[in-house]
């Protein structure tokens, strides 16, 4: 099997609580999404990042569903244990593992994760049955610090797995994983970095300014449309360096992502989404080209982190 550079995200997919409706201001459903989903399978495209609390379950359904149509072998699987959502799973993480297989119609997950820490201690030992019983192949945590990491590590350590991969936001307008030490010890330690939000919800893909705002009842809408006259001379830039390699503003985003050694989920709900991801892993930027669009995203001053994350400086 090649290794992915890539992994598409379904946090837009369906309606309901952290659904698409509710964070982007789109409604998406099986029929709409099944073009997405076979495009990806044209490109190449395998891996796919879910969780429970997207739209309470209505993501990993309607993934579960669009996989019928391919070979299990043939489809990589991310989804996340949520705490927060702990008790409605009996306070199991095996619990909420199993309905998530349950609601996709699979009997094993590729890559589970503990999406925040709560506490470290009291859910990461939820981890190891499944990895004893083959119900998980591999394991990563989200939104954890170094010394978050670390922990997690030696809690599974005592039975002899370890953490394969850390899911933190990291983008242009946010590299606190950077700035913290958590991707260079990754690199350091052979863990997957995987980087989610590379382009802020479309922030950063050039579409949208203060003329053609996101939509404004949105999460994203609020949280995005006060600072885009800001992001102008950013996304500016990465369109013009975009231009010198016959590729978009959003594809630059997500080189840049790969030029750091990490590995961008796209969130996809077109086809063109999916096959511009895939045409992105083929950029390379110079450094001197990395170098520029972090000094302009500095200049922004914009800080993008989540009221779901903590600061990993």
């Amino acid at each position: 099997m090649k290794e992915e550079k890539i992994a598409l995200g379904t946090w837009a997919w369906g309606s309901g609580a952290f659904g698409g409706d509710a964070v982007y201001g789109v409604s998406t459903d099986e029929e709409n999404l099944k073009p997405v989903f076979d495009a990806a399978v044209r490109s190449g495209l395998r891996l796919w990042d879910t969780a429970t609390v997207y739209g309470m379950g209505e993501s990993e359904r309607i993934l579960g569903t669009l996989m019928r149509s391919a070979k299990r072998e043939d489809v990589m699987v991310s989804t996340k244990f949520t705490p927060q959502l702990a008790e409605m799973y009996d306070n199991s993480v095996e619990r909420m593992a199993e309905a998530s297989m349950k609601r996709m119609g699979i009997d094993y997950i590729d890559v589970y994760w503990i999406h925040n820490p709560m506490d470290v201690e009291r859910w990461t030992p939820g981890l190891i049955p499944l990895l004893q019983s083959g119900k998980v192949k591999r394991v990563g945590v989200s939104n954890h610090d170094i010394k978050e990491i670390q922990r997690a590590n030696e809690i599974l350590g005592e039975a002899g797995f370890k953490i394969s991969a850390v899911q933190n936001h990291f983008s242009l307008l946010y590299r606190s994983s950077e700035r913290g030490g958590v991707l260079d010890y990754c690199q350091q330690n052979g863990i997957e970095f995987w980087s989610y939000m590379v382009l802020e919800q479309g922030a950063l893909t050039g579409r949208f300014s203060p003329e053609n705002p996101m939509p404004a009842e949105s999460d994203r809408g609020r949280k995005y449309n006060p600072v885009l006259p800001q992001l102008k001379a950013l996304t500016d830039e990465m369109t013009a360096i975009g231009k010198q390699h016959n590729a978009s503003c959003s594809q630059v985003g997500i080189a840049w992502a790969i030029a750091k050694g990490t590995m961008p989920i796209v969130g996809a709900t077109k086809e063109h989404h999916v096959t511009e991801a895939a045409e992105a892993t083929r950029i390379q930027l110079s450094p001197a080209e990395v170098q520029r669009l972090e000094t302009l995203a500095d200049a922004t001053g914009i800080d993008t982190r989540g009221d779901w994350e903590h600061s990993m400086e």
